[in-house]
């Protein structure tokens, strides 16, 4: 009968020391500092952690390129072109969105959206640049 007790001790023992998985909360089997029960759980888990924060960062990337979109169709095959803040705003255009500034030799900022830039002007215009087309 001792062993009987001595077997369930043992059982009760494992139980309440038995770790979960930190995704699904099932018991773990084998190393002891496995946190998850199998990839699925630890790519799960991982990824619900960084979706707010992949979310923003794609929102951002997606208003950028819309942003380099629209300056590439608007400025053609043209060095620069002058358009109104109007015309960038009906195409969609987030002025918040910009991946840069150049300050020229005479203290003129440019915005840029990766590879094209625009200039703010008098009367909400702007001029759009293509650097590689034109020196600013």
């Amino acid at each position: 009968m001792e062993t009987g007790k001595f077997t369930e001790a043992i059982f009760i023992n494992e139980n309440e020391n038995s770790k979960k998985c930190i995704a699904c909360n099932k018991t773990l089997r084998g190393r002891t500092d496995k946190k998850f029960c199998n990839e699925y759980c630890r790519n799960n888990f991982n990824n619900r952690l960084k979706s707010d924060t992949n979310n923003q960062v794609r929102n951002i990337n997606h208003a950028l390129g819309k942003n380099r979109r629209i300056l590439e169709k608007l400025l053609k095959e043209e060095k620069s072109h002058k358009v109104s803040a109007t015309e960038l705003l009906q195409n969609g255009f987030h002025f918040k969105y910009f991946t840069h500034q150049y300050i020229n030799k005479k203290g003129v900022v440019y915005l840029f959206c990766y590879d094209f830039g625009y200039l703010p002007l008098k009367n909400d215009n702007y001029l759009l640049v293509n650097p590689v087309k034109n020196r600013i």
